[in-house]
């Protein structure tokens, strides 16, 4: 498909038409438009072409998979956010097959006491924010739950709960400051 005949046809355009009859060439369209952009961003992060360029044809397959799920209003920062949290989970996996040495505490534990002391850290952590996000109100804890956990957006929050934007945006940001109250006095108590 010539998509030089489609440069003047703006984001939103082309996502309305993909929406109004999901047709694959549309996102076609728009992804192309942002290989570039998205190749730099996988670069910037992974610091390997070869990484780089797997990552964006992964971050092409979840686009078109979400696309026909999820109605996306701004896809320019959408698919930069996609890309972007792609590349972190690769690096957050990266890490965990990291080689390390072994020595006699490495046998004895199975792994080294930093590593041992870093997981119960996480560990007493994710108990905190679970039991933290318990004290939460109602609203608080849907609308928190639904943007962090579930990575719902703002609108679909609204959409999904009822709430009007402002909020939405109200106990989204309020619920963050009272996690991080109730999380650190958790801690201070264990």
């Amino acid at each position: 498909m010539n998509s030089d005949r489609y440069q003047h046809i703006s984001d939103a355009v082309l996502l309305e038409r993909f929406y109004a009859d999901k047709d694959n060439q549309w996102l076609g369209i728009l992804l192309q438009r942002y290989t570039m952009l998205l190749l730099g961003v996988c670069m910037k992060y992974l610091k390997n072409e070869d990484d780089a360029k797997d990552s964006v044809q992964q971050v092409f397959l979840k686009a078109i998979a979400e696309l026909h799920k999820y109605k996306v209003e701004y896809f320019k920062s959408w698919i930069y956010m996609v890309a972007k949290n792609h590349c972190l989970m690769k690096l957050r996996d990266r890490q965990g097959k990291s080689p390390t040495m072994l020595n006699e505490q490495t046998l004895v534990l199975g792994e080294e006491p930093s590593s041992v002391e870093m997981h119960l850290d996480k560990d007493r952590m994710l108990d905190a924010m679970t039991a933290a996000i318990e004290e939460l109100n109602a609203e608080q804890k849907q609308c928190v739950t639904l943007f962090y956990l579930d990575k719902k957006s703002y609108t679909q929050i609204a959409d999904a709960t009822g709430y009007s934007m402002m909020q939405v945006k109200s106990y989204i940001q309020n619920g963050k400051r009272n996690l991080k109250i109730s999380v650190e006095r958790i801690i201070k108590q264990q």
